[in-house]
């Protein structure tokens, strides 16, 4: 199992970014996904999941309305769209699966917020 995720950077508050996980080594589409991210200092915390057919989303209070969870089965892909980014969104975020009991994690992707 291997979760790589890349699309994050330096924005500015109330800007957009869209973070991306590629998955492989395991057949994405029977599997629920989930994003997470970790402050400095804090716990990583969930911030969105998805079902395998993405019938089933749910995100943590602090994101609901600005951000939006997808997934792509064809391409193996699952997707975050974050808008109207605010300086408390600053982490690292991570994708993740749980495949046969493990808990299988991407390397992460860093989003700042700043001005």
């Amino acid at each position: 199992v291997q979760l790589v995720e890349s699309g994050g950077g330096l924005v500015q508050p109330g800007g957009s970014l869209t973070l991306s996980c590629v998955a492989s080594g395991f057949t994405f589409k029977s599997y629920h996904m989930y994003w997470y991210r970790q402050a400095p200092g804090k716990e990583r915390e969930l911030v969105a999941s998805i079902s395998m057919g993405s019938g089933f989303t749910n995100y943590a209070d602090s994101v609901r309305e600005r951000f939006s969870i997808s997934r792509d089965n064809d391409k193996n892909t699952m997707y975050l769209q974050m808008r109207n980014l605010k300086l408390e969104d600053t982490a690292a975020y991570y994708c993740k699966t749980r495949v046969s009991g493990f808990d299988y994690w991407g390397q992460g992707t860093q989003v700042t917020v700043a001005s």
